[in-house]
Order: C-alpha cells, then sequence, then structure tokens
C-alpha cells in the first residue's frame, strides 16, 4: 500500500481477513460486536496497529461513530447564484432533505483550484458521506473515492476505472426517446439533432434515447447529428434544403443555441413551428427571460438532489437498496413544435 494515502477500513479488512462490515463493528464498539469471534477481534486490532490507521476522533466521539455531517463538494464553483442557476435548485434540494433526514451540510468549495485530495489527505472525511456535483469532474479524485469505498453519491451519471460510483440522473435517454417519438407521431420525418461540443455521460445517453426514437419510427437511417456551433441563417438554410422539418437541441450552460436558432429562423421568415419544429432536451440551465416556452423536458434538479441525499443516508443506515437511480424528466409542451405543413 502507498505511504502516500491514510489506510481505510478496507486496508484493514483485506489485512484482517474480514468483511470491512466486521471491521466497522469492532471499531465503532457496536452493540453487535459481541458476536464477532476473539481471534477475529484480535485479528482486526492487530490490522489497526500494523497499518498505522487513525479513526475519526470527532465521529468516534459521537454515537454510533458518525457526527451526521453530509458534505456537499461541486467541481464547479458554485457561488453567486440565484434562483435561475443551475445550481440553484441542486443546492436547494440537497439542503432540503439532508434537514428532513436529520443531518447537518458541509459545504466544500474550491473545486476548480484544488482536488479533493489536497496536501496529501482526503479532504471530505470530516463527513460522513458526500453528495458530489458538477460538469467538469476530476475522474482520478472519483477513481481514488470509490477505492476507498468513502460514501459519495454523485448528481448525474459518472462512470469511473475500476469500480462503481453510486449516483442519482436524469433519464434522459427515455425523455429523448420520447420527444422524437412525438415529432414524428406530428409527421415529422427528417430531424436533426444539435449536439454539444462537450462529451459527457448525459450526453450519450441523449444521443442515445435520439437513436432509439428514430428507430421506434422506423426513420434510424436518417440519425443525423451535428455539434452545435456556428448556428447561422445560412447553416439553417442549408438543413431546410436537405429536408429537415425539426431540429432537437441538446442544452449547454445556458440557452445560446436555443437563442441563435431561433435568431436565424427570423432572418429566412422561417416560422417556429410551422415550417420548422424545435425542441429542447432538458430545460435551459440558466432560466434567463425567453420569448418562449420551448417544447421538449425538464430536468428535475430537485429531486435529483434530493434523491440523491436520500441514497446517501440510506448507505449511512446500511440499508439494502439500489446504488444507482434515474429519475423521470417531465415532458413540456411548450410552443415550438407542431405538425409538419401540408
Amino acid at each position: 500500500m502507498s505511504r502516500a494515502r491514510k489506510p481505510t477500513q478496507i486496508d484493514i479488512a483485506r489485512l484482517a481477513g474480514v468483511s470491512q462490515s466486521t471491521v466497522s463493528l469492532v471499531l465503532n464498539e457496536s452493540p453487535d460486536d459481541t458476536q464477532i469471534p476473539p481471534a477475529t477481534r484480535q485479528r482486526v486490532e492487530d490490522a489497526v496497529r500494523e497499518l498505522g490507521y487513525v479513526p475519526n476522533a470527532a465521529a468516534r466521539s459521537l454515537k454510533g461513530g458518525r457526527n451526521h455531517l453530509l458534505g456537499l463538494y461541486s467541481f464547479e464553483a458554485v457561488f453567486p447564484l440565484d434562483q435561475r442557476d443551475f445550481y440553484y435548485p441542486l443546492l436547494a434540494g440537497v439542503e432540503e432533505e439532508a434537514a428532513e433526514r436529520g443531518y447537518d451540510l458541509l459545504l466544500f468549495t474550491s473545486g476548480e483550484r484544488r482536488g479533493l485530495f489536497a496536501d496529501g489527505g482526503q479532504r471530505l472525511r470530516v463527513a460522513d458521506g458526500c453528495v458530489l456535483l458538477g460538469r467538469h469532474i476530476r475522474r482520478d479524485d472519483l477513481e481514488r473515492l470509490v477505492r476507498d469505498d468513502f460514501p459519495v453519491v454523485f448528481v448525474g451519471r459518472r462512470r469511473v476505472e475500476g469500480g462503481e460510483l453510486s449516483y442519482v440522473a436524469a433519464d434522459y435517454a427515455a425523455a429523448t426517446r420520447d420527444v422524437v417519438r412525438r415529432l414524428a407521431g406530428l409527421g415529422h420525418r427528417r430531424l436533426l439533432y444539435l449536439a454539444a461540443m462537450e462529451e459527457s455521460e448525459p450526453g450519450r445517453d441523449r444521443a442515445d434515447g435520439y437513436r432509439l426514437g428514430l428507430a421506434d419510427a422506423g426513420l434510424g437511417h436518417r440519425a443525423e447529428r451535428v455539434e452545435a456551433v456556428g448556428v447561422t441563417a445560412a447553416a439553417l438554410e442549408n438543413w431546410l434544403a436537405q429536408g429537415v422539418t425539426a431540429i432537437v437541441i441538446e442544452p449547454t450552460e445556458d440557452d445560446r443555441v436555443a437563442v441563435a436558432l431561433q435568431r436565424a429562423a427570423g432572418d429566412l421568415g422561417v416560422a417556429i413551428p410551422g415550417r420548422l419544429s424545435v425542441a429542447l432536451l432538458g430545460d435551459p440551465p440558466s432560466w434567463s427571460p425567453a420569448p418562449r416556452r420551448w417544447s421538449g423536458f425538464a430536468i428535475p434538479r430537485t429531486e435529483l438532489a434530493r434523491a440523491a441525499v436520500g441514497l446517501l443516508v440510506d448507505r449511512l443506515d446500511g440499508r439494502p437498496g439500489p446504488r444507482t437511480l434515474h429519475l423521470p424528466c417531465p415532458p413540456v409542451t411548450g410552443d415550438s413544435v407542431g405538425e409538419v405543413p401540408c
């Protein structure tokens, strides 16, 4: 084991040849540890001494070995913010659910300047567990958290090498599939997908749902997908000339792509809806005043955050259950989708 990191209960369990739950019972002096054979207890205690394991003194001093603090860590700066900000409903949901569960919150900051393992230590250990969020993540930090088996739940689907990361995510694939089905039901046969430039798990989920929806409608051969850059009147004119009657947009950190598309349509005198239908695959992260309510679906941000806290507390309490959850995205009727004109 590397001397660069502190030993964990997993390390103790491996050295002693027991389960992590047995190690936890011994270290926390749980009432259930009376069922542990003396020889097993001795192996755990010997491993603790050999590895130089030092438990969280603050947490050990409290009943149950917990301090009822949940961490909240973002890989990006989240302040300042207001009710229209991307992070506002997420933070509100975490705070509300944590309070209902009887936990206080500890906010870890400086996500863009230093990682979770700054100064040779793991910054989150003062908390019992942590909710993580952010678009621009540090994969190596997530992998270390999984290896150390520190209780975390990510808001959003994320994959890491060598382990399973708990997460709560919006079901973008199913929601996008439903949007495409609706467009096909309105007579649209040539669709265009405007994708964000950054590759991400949510983007791949939306793209999968787009292809599935086209396949359902027998339009799989028309699964055109282009990056949402340079949305101009000339680009839109070219797409229309190719027979495109509907465009679905993968949202970015703001609604600039949808606004640019609407501006281009105005320049060409193209009605939305009418000659062109437009659907947004998730409400814009920043709810700036807009001239219309885009059709598509909404992202249940507050519900995602609350579910992440629930999943984390259930894990801390040792309750069996899923390690990942996908929540449905409610449809938004909006005013930007219509039938194909005759």
